[in-house]
């Protein structure tokens, strides 16, 4: 879907982003993750190109985005930021509507989107259309910016920083939102962060930035087990890869052959969950059993733990 190739981008002598180069995957979510500084949200942002590299390409479906005025490709990818960006003075089917009546569309299809679109956010059209952004609670305002995004039905949605400013609470919502609009709509996502929690919750792939250079580019059990450098490890936190990385394997997939006494696990259960629960019991193993009955395997602390392990 997406093709970044030794993507720079200089300010004079200084150097923001060095040559890097990733795919991105269609219907997937991409999050760049770094510190302060590291070049993650310029990079994003020459994707759409709000800033223009100094060599390299972004190419969308094969296309080189430079093949077509900025504002118009712009058009035709979302863009959320950290506060959401909301039009004060319009309601909230206006700011939703923003980008489609830029494209001309009827009011009749435009009225439909915005009332889908609300819906699909758990926000009542009757209630909501026609507030103003500064009545919504700061969650309200992140959905309705997020749908603002989706209106125009973008082929990419670029994400930078949308839930730093929420609340844990509101956050961990928000997370979930997107997790279920994105497989909704099937929606290319590239997401900026320096949570590398939440990079682990939401992305297929993670990008690990760091003085302009990307230093990894991976799926998140990868980045557990085998970080490229000790700078990736310190950012995957040594002291919890082994929960996290438990956390992204089934009880399905790590099932060992054979049957065993002990309490019942789906195969959709995280091994975290798995293990917590034969700590909470006192059992050495758990069946991994389907919802028809069915005996998947079993699976012991002990191989659990060594899962875990790096």
């Amino acid at each position: 879907m997406i093709t970044v190739e030794k993507l720079t981008k200089r300010y004079g002598e200084t150097t923001v982003v060095d040559e890097v180069s990733f795919t991105v995957e269609r219907g997937s979510i991409t999050v760049i993750v770094g510190t302060s500084g590291s070049g993650k949200s310029t990079l994003l942002r020459m994707i759409n190109r709000l800033i223009e590299p100094s060599s390299g390409r972004v190419l969308l479906d094969g296309r080189d985005t430079r093949s077509e005025p900025a504002h118009l490709l712009r058009r035709r990818i979302g863009y959320v930021i950290q506060g959401h960006g909301l039009f004060p003075h319009r309601t909230v089917a206006e700011n939703i509507a923003t980008v489609p009546r830029l494209l001309g569309w009827q009011e009749a299809r435009i009225e439909a989107r915005v009332r889908e679109l609300l819906t699909v956010f758990s926000l009542d059209p009757a209630v909501y259309a026609q507030a103003l952004p500064h009545q919504l609670s700061g969650g309200q305002q992140q959905r309705v910016g997020v749908a603002r995004a989706l209106a125009a039905e973008p082929v990419v949605l670029l994400m930078d920083e949308p839930f730093g400013a929420l609340d844990p609470i509101i956050r961990a919502k928000a997370q979930d939102d997107l997790l279920d609009i994105q497989g909704r709509f099937g929606t290319t996502v590239v997401l900026v962060t320096h949570d590398m929690d939440e990079a682990f919750r939401l992305g297929d792939r993670v990008a690990v930035m760091s003085g302009g250079k990307l230093l990894q580019y991976d799926r998140p059990a990868e980045l557990l087990v085998h970080p490229a450098d000790p700078f990736v490890s310190r950012m995957t936190g040594l002291a919890e890869r082994a929960m996290r990385l438990l956390s992204l394997i089934t009880a399905g997939e790590a099932a060992l052959p054979g049957a065993a006494e002990g309490p019942a696990v789906a195969p959709t259960a995280t091994l975290r969950e798995v293990l917590s629960e034969l700590v909470w019991s006192g059992a050495d193993a758990a069946r991994v059993v389907d919802a028809d009955g069915t005996v998947r395997g079993r699976l012991t602390v002990a191989a659990i733990l060594a899962r875990g392990a790096p």
